[in-house]
């Protein structure tokens, strides 16, 4: 077994903050990422990296450094909800997953991947973390993104099935709504935290989407809402326990409002809470989800002890510490 670990997607938002937890323990890491135009850079500047490898190159670098590698992270992806692009999708997600899955089973490397709650779909089927396929083929992801999440799940239940061969340990996880530190790349698609704390310590209020279904108010459409930092701990610790394996859920267990979400950043700012309500998007209104929970009782189960922090806990780091620094990187 080599000292490598690669971490595909490493200077993206989770993937960064993967790096530079492995960096403060000493590991040796690659990063497969493009850094593109922009600020993406700063989202790895502090961390010590081995190698950066261009994600069109990286088949060839693993053949050529399969001995070196004691662990696959792989982040990298389109995780645009809002990308139509099918064949792009295909490219760019569910093929680099099982070309790595292939390359990990060969040469006996584990494996940690991700998946995503947006494989869940509308939730009407639950939020439980069976792998089995009577289980996952009641799933209907709302999404392309989600749908190519869902696919390679589906692939690899499909694989251990019919027996065939696996990474020594593999782990898919079902990522709910992740938070925190170095997602500033992300545009529109960054956490709402981020979005909305610039206007919050301006003094400026808060605008959040109406509820279009009768069961919740305005502001009350519920999240599972998990700091990256708790992801990571997740990682760390598979890391640690080679001998579990599984597709796991990862988010806190416990839904909150985007009103609760929204008093934490005025709460963290100290700040008078100003919010104000406007009418969802038709364009995504009858795709959009009320309510997300992860059940945790199957990482839980393996032996996971760690505890994830509340949202109010969490905001506040990341506010404190991130974003009302100068330097908000990690």
């Amino acid at each position: 077994m080599g000292n490598l670990i690669l971490v595909t997607g490493g200077a993206g938002f989770i993937g960064s903050n993967i790096v530079a937890a492995l960096s403060e323990r000493g590991e040796k890491i690659v990063v497969c990422d493009w850094l593109e135009q922009g600020d993406k850079w700063k989202n790895v500047a502090k961390s010590t990296i081995s190698d950066f490898i261009d994600p069109d190159e990286l088949e060839g670098w693993l053949h050529r450094n399969d001995s070196r590698l004691q662990g696959i992270i792989h982040m990298g992806a389109i995780s645009a909800t809002t990308e139509t692009d099918g064949d792009l999708i295909l490219k760019r997600n569910f093929r680099p997953t099982k070309m790595l899955w292939r390359f990990a089973t060969d040469n006996k490397i584990p494996y940690i991947y991700a998946s995503s709650a947006a494989t869940y779909g509308d939730g009407a089927a639950g939020f439980d973390d069976d792998q089995s396929e009577a289980t996952l083929e009641k799933l209907q992801p709302l999404n392309l993104y989600g749908w190519s999440k869902h696919a390679f799940d589906k692939f690899v239940t499909r694989e251990i099935s019919r027996g065939a061969m696996t990474p020594p340990q593999w782990a898919g996880l079902k990522f709910f709504n992740v938070y925190g530190p170095n997602e500033y790349h992300k545009g529109s698609m960054k956490s709402v935290i981020a979005q909305c704390y610039p206007k919050v310590a301006a003094g400026e209020g808060v605008t959040l989407f109406k509820s279009h279904n009768p069961k919740y108010e305005d502001g009350g459409q519920l999240r599972d809402f998990v700091y990256v930092k708790d992801c990571v701990d997740v990682i760390l610790w598979l890391l640690d326990n080679p001998k579990v394996s599984g597709l796991f859920n990862l988010g806190t267990g416990k839904a909150r409002s985007f009103k609760d979400l929204a008093a934490a950043v005025f709460k963290a700012a100290d700040k008078p809470e100003k919010i104000t309500y406007v009418d969802t998007p038709e364009q995504i209104r009858d795709k959009y989800q009320y309510f997300t929970e992860a059940n945790m009782q199957k990482l839980r189960s393996k032996g996971f002890g760690g505890n994830f922090r509340s949202l109010e806990d969490g905001i506040s780091d990341y506010i404190t510490n991130y974003l009302a620094k100068d330097d908000p990187y990690r």
